[in-house]
């Protein structure tokens, strides 16, 4: 794959990117001086498009090292043989971008965005774009999307989304399909997982994030809607 120019001068466009949080997320999940310099890229347009479209919020900016890119690279390590990975609601990319930059020399590798946001839509592409990556960027509901799809996929994941309730109904086809879901979810996600399983069958478990103790990512492989019946 063609490599993208990157100016090393150029990349941090905006010093809430600190070098302690930098510093910080490489610890967490370590990578080639080249990937970083990638993350550093993707950063700077993240910066210079905030300016004029709100793609995350601005308190995290700060800590977008760690809050960002660690908390979607930690996913990697969960599907290291994935090939085809889909994304819904992607927003600016987090993690579905980060895993595509991480992947972006693996044969075959392709990644899925999709997000009902046109503007959003634009920056994920300029992003794509600019650093040449295998990615493809559905503009669109994720339903309709998803409905359209022939492809199967290794992987589907979805962060800061809808609950656990809502995504399992949002990626069902995927994941009868044999995808694996990877899901990240915060300090209430006992709760989404008793609130799940009222509507749902699936077989589910739990990884502790790397990024935050409170947090889990969900993995689920199966998912089958229950019937319910009036009492």
């Amino acid at each position: 794959m063609k490599r993208p120019t990157i100016q090393r001068n150029n990349m941090r466009t905006d010093s809430a990117s600190s070098a302690t949080d930098r510093a910080e997320a490489l610890s967490i999940v370590p990578v080639s001086r080249e990937t970083a310099d990638l993350f550093d890229a993707y950063l700077g347009r993240l910066f210079k498009w905030q300016k004029v479209v709100n793609l995350v919020s601005p308190s995290t900016l700060p800590e977008a090292w760690t809050r960002h890119i660690a908390d979607s690279a930690q996913l990697a390590a969960l599907a290291p043989a994935a090939t085809s990975w889909i994304d819904l609601g992607s927003g600016a990319g987090f993690p579905g971008l980060v895993i595509a930059i991480m992947h972006r020399d693996t044969p075959g590798f392709r990644m899925h965005l999709v997000e009902s946001n046109s503007r959003k839509c634009a920056f994920l592409r300029d992003v794509v774009r600019s650093l040449n990556l295998p990615v493809t960027v559905h503009d669109g509901r994720i339903e309709d999307i998803v409905a359209a799809l022939d492809e199967r996929f290794d992987v589907v994941s979805a962060r800061a989304l809808a609950s656990l309730t809502e995504l399992l109904g949002l990626s069902r086809k995927l994941l009868t399909s044999g995808a694996l879901g990877l899901f990240p979810k915060g300090q209430d996600v006992a709760d989404e997982l008793t609130e799940a399983a009222k509507y749902w069958t699936f077989d589910a478990s739990t990884v502790a994030s790397r990024t935050d103790s409170k947090a889990r990512i969900v993995l689920v492989r199966e998912v089958r809607r229950k019937s319910l019946t009036a009492s």
